[in-house]
């Protein structure tokens, strides 16, 4: 029996070590490959610079990591109101039946493909966006335009394929929290609506703030989507019905006929977004303790 769990603790600590040493080779290979050009051409002059035009020797990233956060901030200002409400109403409200009908089609929507989310945003959402949503716009500036490829369509796509993350994690956080808080609460004479936003949320703030954080991952890292429908254009948006280019689509679209100093300046591009996604994660956990010691 001892000799199995032997063999059974060496296993476990190959999978480990296996696969923290992936993650240190792919970022060693990535800061190797993209930190001369950060070194030649300038740190200050690649991440505010803001024009890229990699055959004129022009690198400025700045307008892809605007691109970026403009798109997941869009996202998330659609996407996390909406889980949050989902998972609480799954956890707390709904009957068992609608559960049972509603969740696997929630679950459903981290199966779709990214690039079938992104030709729905074609054929559908950009379409409108440029049919229904600018003469709106017009309105209240004349000079406005779009084609319909913009942030707000990157977004609204974006936010519907974060939801199956964010509702999946927070309604399991909002279902651990003990039935005694709800008891307790009720007992003292609170509704069940103040029970839920005074009590429950409060005391699942942890697993929710985790949720975001995955959903936002999600979002930054998403490619083929938004390709798709954002525009692809490297400029800094004045507003949500401009086009856009992201970290990922800029990659994704240049690698395969990248100059060699063209494609170091992609690896650079990618060591950016290594560094934002590793400070996003530094500090939703340094969040999450804080929010634990409470």
């Amino acid at each position: 029996m001892k000799k199995y769990e032997k063999i059974i603790e060496s296993i476990l600590l190959i999978c480990a070590v296996v696969a923290t040493l992936s993650v240190f080779l792919i970022t060693l290979f990535i800061f190797k490959e993209g930190l001369p050009i950060l070194k030649e051409y300038g740190i200050t002059n690649f991440l505010f610079g803001k024009t890229w035009s990699p055959t004129n020797g022009y690198y400025g990233a700045f307008p892809m990591i605007i691109g970026s956060i403009s798109v997941t901030l869009g996202a998330l200002i659609i996407g996390v109101p909406m889980g949050i409400t989902c998972a609480v109403f799954l956890a707390e409200i709904a009957p068992k039946h609608i559960v049972k009908v509603f969740k696997p089609a929630i679950e459903l929507l981290a199966g779709i493909p990214s690039v079938v989310y992104g030709f729905f945003g074609l054929s559908i959402l950009v379409p409108f966006i440029r049919i229904h949503i600018l003469p709106i716009v017009q309105k209240l500036n004349p000079d406005a335009y779009t084609s319909g490829y913009s942030i707000l369509a990157g977004a609204i796509i974006l936010a519907v394929m974060i939801l199956p993350t964010i509702v999946n994690v927070s309604e399991n956080a909002i279902r651990s929290v003990p039935v005694e808080y709800k008891q307790g609460s009720i007992a003292l004479g609170a509704s069940h609506f103040e029970t839920i936003t005074k009590v429950i949320i409060p005391a699942a703030r942890s697993g929710i703030i985790a949720s975001v954080v995955l959903g936002m991952g999600r979002a930054v890292g998403e490619t083929m989507a938004v390709i798709l429908i954002t525009g692809n254009m490297p400029k800094v948006p004045g507003s949500l019905l401009d086009s856009v280019s992201t970290l990922t689509g800029t990659i994704a679209m240049e690698m395969g006929y990248a100059t060699p100093m063209h494609q170091k300046a992609l690896f650079a591009t990618g060591i950016i977004l290594f560094m934002f996604i590793m400070l996003l994660n530094i500090t939703a956990t340094g969040t999450m303790k804080r929010l634990g010691a409470k």
